[in-house]
């Protein structure tokens, strides 16, 4: 399991995307499934509708359906944290869906995320812990 931001889900999806190629050699290495947050699969879903409408939104549901997807829960805690943390880092500022995952992290003790967003590196678990990061 892997925790997942928008932005690889797009990649992966959309082949016009700069990153595409890095996120299927990444996901070739990663165990499945992908795990991510209603926060950020909603992310993907809005950027997906930019990028390809129906088709590519699709693609990104059949990807949950199959099971290679996972939408994980959040608990009334996890909820908790992500408001701390969004307060926590307002200076960058941090979006809902970099908070849930960030909280899912805390909560489950995962340290890996498969993203494209810098800002993983600055975040921290339990405000020590680095992520860790891939693609690095």
């Amino acid at each position: 399991m892997t925790l997942t931001d928008a932005g690889p889900l797009v990649a992966l999806i959309d082949a016009d995307e700069a990153d595409h190629e890095v996120c299927r050699l990444v996901l070739a290495g990663l165990r499945l499934p992908l795990v991510t947050t209603w926060p950020a699969f909603t992310e993907a879903m809005y950027l997906l509708s930019r990028a390809g409408g129906q088709v590519g939104q699709g693609a990104l549901w059949k990807l949950t359906l199959s099971g290679r997807l996972d939408i994980a829960a959040l608990s009334r805690s996890a909820l908790e944290r992500s408001a701390q943390l969004m307060a926590k880092y307002a200076d960058l500022p941090m979006d809902l869906a970099d908070a849930t995952l960030v909280a899912l992290a805390e909560e489950r003790g995962d340290r890996r995320v498969f993203t494209l967003d810098t800002d993983f590196q600055i975040y921290r678990l339990h405000g020590r812990q680095r992520f860790e990061v891939v693609p690095g």
